[in-house]
């Protein structure tokens, strides 16, 4: 608590990149009729991912660095190899408490969301067959669910601004 009621508050969040699963072909088991995605070939010699500003978030897996195994062949490309997104991102609050009595008191707090407007992407499309292969199709607060952006990592910034009245 700061001087005459105030306060601030701060929250960072960052990690690495979540690990992105390839799929190659989808194929059929014959005994019991499911479905599956093979695993995907490394290309020798080619790079993994590519950067430059065509590209949502500054960077994309490469689709000649892979090749679809043939027949039941599984594929040799390391499970789990090739990252997606990391995040980060910084929210900031100020509130203030007004004391009315002993015991009510009303606080005005306000509130904003990814401080720095940073853009963090989070789906990134598997499936080689697709043609988005390798790009981040989505911001992370698309990738998690339906919430209101404000209360989702990876939105825009936003702000909210409260009232709280206690007695």
């Amino acid at each position: 608590m700061l001087e005459n009621g105030w306060g601030i508050d701060g929250r960072v969040i960052a990690r690495t990149a979540y690990p992105i699963t390839l799929l190659g072909t989808l194929l059929s088991d014959p005994g019991n009729g499911s479905q599956y995605y093979t695993n995907l070939n490394l290309v020798p010699n080619e790079p993994i991912y590519l950067y430059g500003a065509a590209y949502p978030g500054g960077k994309a897996i490469n689709r000649a660095a892979f090749q679809t195994p043939t027949g039941t062949n599984t594929g040799d490309a390391p499970r789990n190899f090739v990252r997606g997104f990391g995040e980060s991102q910084v929210n900031f609050a100020a509130r203030r408490e007004f004391a009315f009595s002993e015991r009510t008191h009303l606080q005005f707090r306000a509130e904003a969301f990814n401080i720095f407007n940073h853009p963090t992407f989070g789906y990134v499309d598997p499936t080689i067959t697709d043609a988005t292969f390798g790009q981040a199709t989505m911001t992370l607060n698309q990738s998690l669910g339906n919430v209101a952006s404000q209360y989702q990592q990876g939105g825009p910034r936003s702000m909210q601004f409260a009232l709280h009245l206690a007695f």
